[in-house]
């Protein structure tokens, strides 16, 4: 018989715990299910319909589940995972999800037989911990300044998406970008911030072969005055300003009330003094190039062209912070603070061009940038975001190698290790804990079987093949190429993930997996819209049945 469920004051639901984990599981599965054609090299590509009407083609899996509109909690905690792994290593968006789909899945056979979801959840994180183990022992460390290895890294990580179709391009990109901004910690450790000092600049036109990573920055702005100042300067002298270079008007209203005319030339001369004052103290330095984040009056323009000094005002402050750090000069707040020091001098060369219909200001050939710019040229800007996306998580991928050079096996051939190692593992284990334990080591089994999918290959004869080619836990570089389907050394096939990555991948899944496994209510304080004039509604009793029929994705 149907357990009822009362519903109190049309506010808060509740349903009971089995039919939850249940609904939970379904909703992961479905959100599964969406991106698990776009896992490997020969993947499919989604179209999505964004917000604003426009349409995004991609298979990267963050891209996808970050446009989806989905009312179940269960769903929405499963698309969250997928960003967590974009931000923390970058790469992994799409396993991460497949493998928390699978895990809960596996699941769902010991909730229906009355398993405690802290037992499940206990043998889940005794797997996590061996699986990390054998991460480590069959973990490969490579030298960071081998190019080559490097770059075989990165192109089998990008392999998987669209613009593995251009070679080494979008690879060679990213290394020479993270490279770039890379900087000692000292003890051996390097930071690299990709978001703050890499801008990826996307212009429409010109062919892809055409992108390349400036040796130093460049931003959507022209000269103040294009006719009087100079738009090309070699090794020039560079100030940049936070504060503006004209006349400070009054926080509040202010009146004046003058009596003779002489006071408003007065006044005017003040205004006047002041902007000059300033341009003064600037021009004391001798530099060729002012940039300031601020306004920058007609005056101060008048100043600076007669000095033969370049301007440009109202720059971006992240833009700003980028200069700095490429030619090695100091943001000034103050003009009469400037010093010697806070001159940059380690550009090569200013200039403006104009690409397409807007001008670009360069400033190149930095000594030792430790900030760049990579120019994206391509036929159509959709291409362009996609190549954008997927050169985020090259040079993501070249950051964790650079952080933590360890490399392991892809092409599912470090899931098909830890899966056989679990499962000799788990004759050991003594207890209840031994079957959910050997169901997490099936479920790493998800990530090659899905890729013999997406090859289009025969699913059961490659996976048993793997699976007796893995039997004892060796052959660790075994696995499948995801091109051709045919099972292949990885070593020989170039196929590798970064360690990081990995890790992060089975710790987001596992983690992910029991959090949702021990909610065992929902409880929604949502106050349904009344009709008005409608009286207060009676607590209505709900069938289980009821509870459930939510809908996990639109349609």
């Amino acid at each position: 018989m149907n357990a009822p469920v009362l519903v109190l004051k049309d506010s808060l639901k509740r349903e009971s715990g089995t039919k939850v984990h249940h609904g939970n599981i379904q909703a992961s599965k479905a959100v599964a299910d969406i991106i698990r054609t776009t896992l490997g090299p020969r993947s499919m590509l989604k179209m999505l319909l964004d917000a604003g009407g426009g349409i995004v083609v991609t298979n990267d899996g963050n891209a996808i589940l970050r446009e989806l509109d989905v009312a179940h909690p269960a769903a929405k905690s499963m698309i969250e995972l997928s960003r967590t792994q974009d931000e923390e290593v970058g790469d992994g968006t799409t396993s991460v999800i497949v493998l928390a789909g699978e895990m809960l899945h596996v699941a769902e056979a010991f909730i229906e037989k009355s398993y405690h979801p802290t037992v499940i959840c206990r043998a889940y994180n005794k797997a996590l911990e061996d699986a990390i183990a054998v991460l480590d022992k069959i973990a490969m460390t490579i030298d960071v300044n081998d190019r080559a290895t490097v770059l075989g890294l990165v192109k089998s990580c990008i392999g998987t998406k669209f613009t593995s179709q251009f070679g080494d391009l979008i690879a060679d990109l990213a290394i020479d970008a993270t490279t770039t901004v890379g900087v000692d910690l000292g003890q051996g450790l390097r930071e690299v911030d990709i978001k703050k000092y890499i801008k990826v600049e996307k212009v429409p036109g010109g062919q892809l072969e055409d992108s390349k990573v400036l040796k130093g920055v460049m931003f959507n702005k022209d000269v103040v005055a294009p006719g009087k100042m100079k738009r090309k300067i070699i090794n020039p002298r560079i100030i940049l300003l936070d504060c503006p270079l004209e006349y400070k008007k009054g926080e509040n209203q202010t009146n004046a009330e003058l009596v003779r005319e002489e006071d408003w030339e007065v006044l005017l001369k003040l205004e006047e003094e002041y902007i000059e004052n300033i341009c003064v103290q600037i021009l004391k330095f001798k530099p060729d190039l002012v940039i300031t984040e601020k306004g920058l009056s007609d005056l101060a323009c008048h100043y600076f062209s007669k000095a033969g000094v370049s301007a440009i005002r109202r720059l971006r402050k992240t833009d700003n912070n980028r200069i700095a750090k490429a030619c090695g000069a100091v943001i000034v707040n103050r003009p009469d603070e400037l010093q010697e020091s806070d001159v940059g001098t380690g550009a090569g060369l200013f200039e403006v061009k104009k690409i397409g219909d807007d001008f670009f200001a360069f400033v190149v050939d930095c000594k030792e940038p430790k900030a760049c710019t990579v120019l994206l040229r391509g036929p159509s800007k959709d291409l362009l975001n996609e190549v954008e996306r997927n050169l985020q998580d090259a040079m993501s991928v070249s950051r964790n190698i650079i952080k933590n050079p360890k490399l392991v096996p892809g092409g599912g051939a470090t899931e098909l290790t830890v899966s056989a190692t679990l499962k000799q593992k788990s004759a050991t284990i003594e207890g209840i804990e031994k079957w959910p334990y050997e169901a997490a080591a099936i479920a790493f089994e998800a990530i090659p079987r899905t890729l013999a999918q997406n090859c289009g290959v025969n699913v059961i004869r490659t996976m048993t093949a793997l699976q007796g080619k893995h039997a004892n836990g060796e052959n660790a570089w075994t696995g499948i190429d995801g091109n051709t389907g045919a099972i292949a050394d990885m070593k020989e096939s170039k196929i590798w993930d970064a360690y990081n990555v990995k890790a992060q991948t089975f710790k987001t899944a596992i983690e992910a997996a029991c959090m949702l496994l021990r909610i065992d209510d929902i409880v929604s304080g949502i106050k349904k819209t009344q009709a008005p004039g409608a009286g207060p509604s009676k607590p209505t009793i709900e069938t289980e049945g009821d509870a459930d029929n939510e809908q996990i994705l639109p349609d």
